[in-house]
């Protein structure tokens, strides 16, 4: 017998994941409009689809930075905690999309890099904010079978910040900075602190139960921006950096002078001090449990149709 699931989205529902939006995270990071926006039409799609195909989901690893600050990936010495929640939507026994919220931060210090831009001195940090709505395709189909290797696609919205240590040890934001001159008359746009990036990667699942999944996953996410870490072009000219945001701009734009031995000169306007031709990147690493939200008493999975996975159970009530 097929169930005939009403669809509802109360508005409560709505306002009170906004209020738990803003309120996950790190304490300070402010979300864009537009992220809203972004966040809120994955909560509509995932809360207007068939209850019998919804799954919810947890995610814990940890997160991970390459740029112009680290050019190789140092998995342990700057990896920072990452947290997340999704929302899967089955399309199929072995294809399911996802939305998914995840808090995450990443850091880097170039005097770590091998190559000879480890001599600017340079180091930031970020809070990272995402909103993402992911395609996956598992390789088996899971209801069959224990477990399998899944890849998965798709587009995210996220929100950073990158700031540093000056040498007095105060927390300084970068952007407002601008450090290679974005915003001054002559020189870029400041860049926005919200982007787009593109997620892909894959993992092994496996099947605890009838009701209950677990993942080991890598998620990469390729960036659209080069300044997650606030470094990309060139130097800026000290005179109209200096003239346009004072001293603080000047010392965290050149940082090799705080070096025993470093060169006190201010690098002459051009010079190279990031590489825009690589954009940035990020990725997490960690694990994705999910599990079934409407079952029947028996812990029974529904079919995409609405059937029980075994027959001779009618109907579930699903409380609005």
């Amino acid at each position: 017998m097929e169930c005939p699931f009403q669809e509802v989205i109360p508005e409560e529902a709505v306002q009170g994941f906004f209020k738990i939006s803003d309120s996950l995270g790190f304490v300070g990071l402010r979300i864009k409009v537009s992220m809203r926006l972004f966040i809120f039409f994955i909560f509509l799609f995932t809360s207007s689809i068939s209850y019998a195909q919804l799954r919810l989901g947890v995610f814990a690893g940890i997160s991970n930075y390459q740029g112009d600050v680290v050019q190789t990936a140092n998995v342990l010495r700057f990896s920072k905690p990452a947290f997340g929640v999704t929302g899967n939507y089955e399309i199929s026994e072995r294809v399911t999309l996802r939305g998914g919220l995840t808090l995450a931060k990443i850091a880097g210090d170039d005097k770590y890099n091998v190559e000879s831009v480890r001599f600017r001195n340079l180091n930031f940090q970020s809070k990272i904010t995402e909103a993402s709505l992911i395609g996956e395709f598992n390789v088996f189909n899971v209801n069959n079978i224990k477990w399998s290797p899944y890849l998965f696609a798709g587009v995210a919205a996220f929100h950073f910040n990158p700031y540093t240590i000056d040498n007095s040890g105060n927390k300084v934001f970068l952007k407002p900075l601008s450090t290679e001159g974005q915003g001054l008359p002559g020189y870029a746009k400041p860049y926005s602190l919200t982007q787009l990036s593109i997620p892909f990667g894959g993992g092994i699942k496996y099947s605890i139960n009838e009701t209950t999944s677990i993942g080991l996953e890598v998620g990469l996410r390729k960036l659209l921006t080069d300044f997650i870490d606030d470094v990309s072009t060139n130097y800026a000219d000290e005179a109209d950096l200096f003239a346009a945001k004072g001293r603080q701009a000047v010392d965290l734009s050149y940082r090799e002078d705080e070096l025993p031995g470093g060169n006190l000169s201010y690098p002459s306007k051009g010079s190279q001090r990031g590489l825009a031709v690589r954009k940035d990147w990020y990725y997490l690493t960690g694990l994705h449990l999910t599990f079934d939200l409407f079952n029947d008493k028996k812990g029974k999975r529904y079919f995409l149709s609405g059937k029980l996975e075994k027959k001779g159970y009618g109907c579930p009530t699903v409380p609005l």
